[in-house]
């Protein structure tokens, strides 16, 4: 065993490296007709012709690019869309109604039920209200809307300030506006219920407000976004004539109406309120 070692090892030396071997190639069978094998020639083996046509560089690849776009023109010359199915109607995402322009709503299709005896006054029937120190509403309602004009914000009182507001509104500020701006939309309300002394000045009396007989207005917004200002607009050209007349159509309705010129306390608002007190006439200031 030994003596067959070192003869291998001085056949290959240690340094040599092994290469490997190439395989022999496969070997063409041809099966003739009688059932018989041959090895044909090489020149007899042809190569198959692949189908499938290459593009060769990118002057090739941009040709068939601009072929393909081709076939999507129609004799125009524009894009054709191919048809595609619709997406189904409970897959779509349903769009954002777009805001209604701001009009005045006729008072006829203001509300289906008649609030305080009125169709053209908005609102809801709500519990009494209570508080301290004989503030309160025993029948009281909470308003949205008279005559077409929406509050800009819920305004509690009782109905018979209510129906006032709802009269002044038709007899005075949507004639006495007319289309300046569109027309009235909205009255912008500075205040409507509130338990406070007049002024919420500590000792004075109890205000109208905490009885549900006042509300204050601080402009009249028109449909194209605009507003009557009382603190910008009195007494400032046609603006300001046009607040002063409103002012003055609400003294005899309201028993009370205070406005920039009364005192520093209604400098940006008129004061309306119903109070059941004065048995000499309204109060205008």
């Amino acid at each position: 065993m030994r003596a067959a070692l070192a003869f291998l090892l001085m056949t290959f030396p240690a340094h040599a490296e092994p290469r490997p071997v190439p395989r022999p190639g496969a070997e063409i069978v041809v099966l003739s007709e009688d059932g018989s094998t041959e090895v044909p020639d090489e020149a007899a083996v042809a190569r198959s012709v692949r189908p499938v046509q290459q593009l060769e560089g990118p002057d090739g690849i941009a040709a068939e690019m601009a072929a393909a776009a081709a076939e999507k023109l129609d004799d125009a010359g524009t894009v054709q869309v191919s048809d595609r199915p619709e997406t189904r109607p409970e897959d779509r995402v349903p769009a954002e109604p777009e805001p209604a322009p701001a009009t005045r709503v006729p008072p006829s299709e203001t509300g289906s039920v008649a609030l305080c005896g009125r169709r053209s006054i908005v609102g809801e029937t709500i519990a009494p209200v209570t508080g301290p120190g004989g503030c309160g509403i025993p029948d009281a309602v909470r308003i949205r809307q008279v005559s077409g004009l929406r509050l800009t914000r819920p305004a509690r009182m009782d109905c018979t300030t209510a129906q006032t507001l709802d009269d002044w509104v038709r007899d005075a500020v949507i004639p006495g506006i007319g289309r300046r701006g569109g027309g009235p939309v909205a009255l912008r309300v500075a205040a409507g219920y509130a338990c406070r002394p007049r002024n919420n000045q500590p000792g004075a009396k109890m205000s109208e407000h905490a009885l549900g007989h006042a509300i204050d207005i601080a402009a009249i917004r028109l449909a194209d976004g605009s507003e009557l200002s009382v603190l910008r607009d009195w007494d400032e050209g046609a603006e300001g004539r046009v607040l002063r007349a409103l002012w003055r159509a609400a003294c005899g309705p309201f028993g009370t109406v205070l406005g920039p010129e009364s005192d520093s306390f209604h400098q940006d608002h008129f004061h309306l309120d119903t109070a059941r007190y004065r048995n000499g006439g309204a109060y205008c200031r």
